[in-house]
């Protein structure tokens, strides 16, 4: 059946044909479950990016409503990550209301950019992104992360942005002297704590267990999914009773903005402080400036997220062109409601597929419940702990650092583990943006240097008949211009090597699927200058492709092909027999371009006729 005018419209109305009681309440399950994982996400990324703990909350709900519409991949849920909350946290601290202004207008722009990248069906760029880069970087912004969250796990205030690495460890190295007992405690406890409940759903229940056993399995890993929840709920309540009697024992994340955001452009102008602590007025453009390089790599992040969640989960049948649309209209709704960048999270998705989520409506239910949390809970959230919120944080990231990969690279490819060290060395150092540009850099560098110098081994052969000539065999299955005058050096300095000059120099070309116009006039060349030496260049196993251009770019000047080995032993006969150095007429069939099947033929009998 095919899509009916609604659903080409609106691709994820198609969702709802079909939808029964078993998948409403499969997403309302699922929904719930993602709730209670992004809730305390939510408030701890919002104070990640410098901002107040609500702006993480305005960032939950609305993106699961417009995926469920547009998107296509039931696992994925919209909403902010440590990764985006991160390159965030970059412009939020000019002070005065810079901070939320920047982040919201960074959501739009991000969201138009996704959106011109949708238009322009340029989501392959992502595929610019190696692994090796993709390893790197987020392993580099996982230490960054955990470093910023030091300050909060220990009780101490002050201290540079979250987004220098060193700067951030120094601070806390010099100031360790300065840390609250009781935030330390909660902090790193609570790390240990999140991380034993995160082994509890490893244990699994066999499908022929009693129902108590099942029950029991399903207990378990609910508490391990909402592990994160349970743990800010059972720190506020303590603080909650500890303020009740006069003592505050934690350093609290302060008073939440209750009711949802108020509906409104994204801000397109902002006041910053000053150093001489004046206040300064920045109109649209000095603002796109502020954000830089930011406005167009938060977009490829975002992107290459929800791209390793489609991956990973199999996901078939995925129109690229709507995931970026969805994307983008996320970003760009989002920031009428005071959203900051937003995209797919790896591990809220890996909960809605393992809660057995059917469709996307699931981030429905999932927003409606941050919308009930906004509305009634927001009271509570002031008695949150730091530390529990900075736990929250590191217990999550710690998993993003894929020391795994280190071992296997370096016995099978040392080349992609330099990758993996410069980009997370550059990105530790200087910064995430000079880290990624670098590795894909770096990466790009090295394929344009095995097209410019591709792999070429010689080899002395003998022909069926016994006639020696020496083999030429690019590795690699394009030629083209950069790689030209690299072949022509080569063998040149092969035949400089012999005593006697070689009387032919065979090239392999039975690998090579693409040639260019520059190389094969590069050939055409060779073949000129070779022939000066007494010389015959031959191509074995040209397919149609490349014949069509050396037919094209050498016209007569055409270089001597040959089939297979039968029709190049016979050439090699024919030029031992004529003293001159001249092929005979016998073989002109073999040496020519065949334009058609009955040439080719005419070759053969004159090979069967001459054996």
């Amino acid at each position: 059946m095919g899509l009916t005018k609604i659903e080409k419209i609106i691709p994820g109305a198609r969702w709802l044909r079909g939808y029964s009681t078993e998948f409403f309440f499969a997403d309302l399950i699922a929904g719930i479950t993602v709730g209670l994982t992004v809730l305390p996400q939510s408030l701890a990324y919002a104070t990640l990016a410098g901002l107040d703990p609500q702006f993480g909350l305005y960032s939950a709900f609305v993106g699961g409503a417009v995926y469920a519409l547009v998107g296509g991949c039931r696992e994925v849920t919209i909403g902010p990550t440590a990764l985006l909350a991160l390159m965030t946290s970059q412009h939020t601290n000019l002070g005065g209301i810079s901070g939320p202004n920047f982040a919201v207008l960074l959501c739009f722009l991000s969201g138009i950019v996704e959106f011109f990248m949708a238009l322009l069906k340029l989501g392959s760029l992502v595929d610019l992104i190696s692994l090796p880069v993709t390893i790197g970087f987020t392993s580099a912004t996982a230490l960054i992360i955990g470093a910023s969250q030091l300050k909060g796990l220990l009780g101490l205030k002050g201290g540079s942005g979250s987004s220098n690495f060193l700067p951030t460890v120094k601070f806390v190295i010099t100031r360790i002297h300065e840390l609250r007992v009781s935030d330390t405690l909660l902090g790193v406890g609570s790390i240990f704590i999140l991380l034993a409940l995160r082994k509890l759903k490893d244990f699994k229940t066999p499908p022929s267990a009693t129902k108590k056993r099942k029950i029991l399995g399903a207990i378990l890993w609910l508490t391990s999914t909402a592990r994160n929840a349970l743990l800010v709920l059972i720190s506020s309540a303590v603080a909650y009773y500890a303020y009740e009697n006069g003592q505050v024992p934690f350093i609290l994340t302060g008073k939440v903005k209750s009711g949802l955001p108020t509906f409104s452009l994204p801000p397109f102008e902002t006041t910053i402080m000053t150093s001489n602590g004046t206040m300064t007025d920045l109109n649209f453009t000095d603002m796109v400036s502020e954000l830089g390089t930011s406005i167009l790599l938060v977009p490829i992040i975002a992107v290459l997220g929800n791209v390793a969640i489609s991956k990973a989960f199999g996901t078939v049948g995925i129109n690229a062109t709507w995931e970026l649309i969805a994307l983008s209209l996320s970003n760009i709704i989002g920031s009428f409601f005071s959203s900051i960048p937003v995209t797919g999270s790896f591990s809220r998705s890996a909960v809605n597929h393992a809660s057995g989520v059917k469709t996307p409506i699931g981030g429905i239910y999932t927003g409606i419940l941050v919308i009930l949390a906004l509305s009634i809970l927001t009271p509570y959230f002031q008695y949150i702990p730091r530390a529990a919120l900075s736990a929250v944080i590191i217990s999550a990231v710690i998993f993003m650092i894929e020391y795994e990969v280190i071992k296997p690279l370096w016995r099978c490819s040392r080349r992609e583990l330099f990758t993996v060290a410069l980009t997370l060395i550059l990105s530790l150092l200087i910064g995430v943006e000079i880290g990624l540009l670098s590795g894909v850099i770096l990466d790009i560098a090295f394929v344009m240097h095995r097209t410019a110098r591709p792999i070429l081994s010689f080899e002395q052969c003998q022909s069926l008949s016994g006639i020696e000539y020496t083999m030429l065999k690019p590795r690699h299955s394009l030629l083209c211009f950069p790689a030209a005058e690299y072949i022509r050096n080569a063998i040149n300095v092969t035949i400089a090597q012999f005593e006697k000059s070689p009387s032919f120099i065979v090239i392999d070309f039975r690998n090579i699927q693409e040639l260019d116009y520059t190389a094969a006039k590069g050939l055409g060349g060779l073949k000129k200058e070779l022939a000066e030496r007494d010389i015959i260049l031959i191509l074995l196993g040209c397919n149609d492709k490349v014949k069509l251009i050396l037919k094209t770019s050498l016209k007569s000047q055409n270089c001597y092909q040959v089939e297979d080995e039968n029709h190049l032993d016979i050439m090699l006969q024919d030029q031992k027999i004529n003293s001159k150095g001249e092929l005979k007429d016998v073989i002109a069939p073999l040496l020519i371009m065949p334009s058609n099947d009955e040439d080719i033929s005419i070759a053969q009998k004159e090979s069967l006729r001459r054996e």
